[in-house]
């Protein structure tokens, strides 16, 4: 019963919502962190299996070492980093790896003359584990990545879906090394005090209820995340069991062919290789957690920023990424109409991307 109730306490905790309390229900706020002092103990999630340790899987990317002893895997896309103009460090999104891209051709990568070098986040794929990882961190990982590849005192920040908080974090972290950025359906956080609260708890709770609680529970009980989504018994994410449902037909086509061919389970399977709770629920944990800072208190950074965003997105409400584009008048928005959240395979978006960055940039 407590599970199917709690949701109604959520939504008048968050009509009566104050200040930066936004959608925080006193009720389940206090049953979560009961249960997660006694639970982080009793359901640990298991050790991470390294790569390249006794019995972990191979290394098999070119990894650089970072100053806290960490490794990340990278892949590098463009042209030769020696010969670019421009030099691009892309984010990857939920469930992604260090081969994806903004997937323009080939053509237009030379003749703007970018570079682009993806990782694997912490976590992910053949980059190690950071118990400590946040929003700061990060960005850190993405300065520490171009400092190791030698991309120069300034480079430009790509990041699509969750991976975006990377980049939210190199603009108020990093903002001097930062020479444009690009976000391609950011994923919002529904705690960040700039939303409305009557918006954001609308939106909240038009999600599918396992989501809503994956999330609550990411928020307010991170130490029982990776429990709770091991419980068959209890609401988990549709999203990372690849069942939320898609308004776009693009969207759900592509899901559809992904998980027919066994593609999303092999994604999944490299993703995951370290363990589900460092890569899936690491990035849940970050992405919905208290962050230091409201992206939309940012001041103006001293580069061009691009959010593109589709109107009919599952799983980022538009309305948000509406409200944070009119809270911050130095963000250049680009709404693409029928589009949904997987921005990646529209045709020729990639290049539009490059060229808005690129087209008239100055080296």
């Amino acid at each position: 019963m407590w599970v199917t109730s709690m949701p109604q306490v959520w939504d008048e905790e968050a009509r009566s919502r104050k200040g930066d309390d936004m959608m925080s229900p006193a009720p389940a706020a206090a049953m979560l962190g009961s249960l997660a002092g006694w639970l982080s103990r009793a359901a640990d999630p298991p050790a991470p299996k390294l790569c390249g340790s006794p019995g972990g899987p191979p290394v098999t990317a070119p990894r650089v070492a970072l100053r806290d002893g960490r490794h990340l895997a990278y892949c590098e896309s463009g042209v030769p980093k020696e010969q670019a103009r421009f030099r691009v460090v892309f984010s990857h999104g939920f469930t992604g790896s260090r081969e994806d891209s903004v997937r323009a051709t080939q053509e237009v990568a030379e003749e703007l003359g970018v570079y682009m070098v993806g990782f694997d986040r912490a976590g992910y794929g053949e980059s190690d584990p950071n118990p400590n990882r946040s929003v700061k961190s990060a960005a850190l990982d993405v300065e520490e990545l171009a400092d190791a590849l030698g991309l120069g005192p300034k480079f430009y920040v790509i990041g699509i879906s969750l991976g975006c908080h990377a980049v939210w974090g190199a603009l108020k972290y990093i903002p001097e090394r930062i020479a444009g950025a690009a976000m391609m359906a950011p994923v919002v956080n529904y705690w960040w005090p700039g939303f409305p609260a009557d918006l954001a708890a609308e939106v909240y709770n038009k999600q599918e209820v396992g989501d809503q609680w994956a999330l609550r529970v990411s928020h307010y009980a991170p130490g029982i995340l990776h429990w709770w989504m091991d419980q068959s018994w209890l609401p988990t994410s549709t999203v990372v069991a690849g069942t939320t449902p898609l308004p776009n037909k693009r969207d759900a086509e592509i899901r559809a062919k992904l998980k027919a061919d066994g593609t999303f389970q092999q994604k999944m399977e490299l993703a995951t290789q370290q363990g589900i709770h460092e890569s899936y629920y690491r990035d849940m944990m970050v992405m919905f957690g208290k962050w230091e800072f409201d992206p939309m208190s940012l001041p103006k950074p001293p580069c061009p920023v691009h959010i593109w965003q589709g109107d009919e997105d599952g799983l980022v409400p538009v309305v948000l990424q509406r409200h944070i584009a009119s809270r911050l008048s130095w963000v250049n928005y680009h709404e693409l109409p029928a589009t949904g959240h997987f921005l990646s395979p529209v045709p020729g978006l990639g290049d539009t991307v490059l060229q808005t960055l690129f087209g008239n940039a100055k080296q």
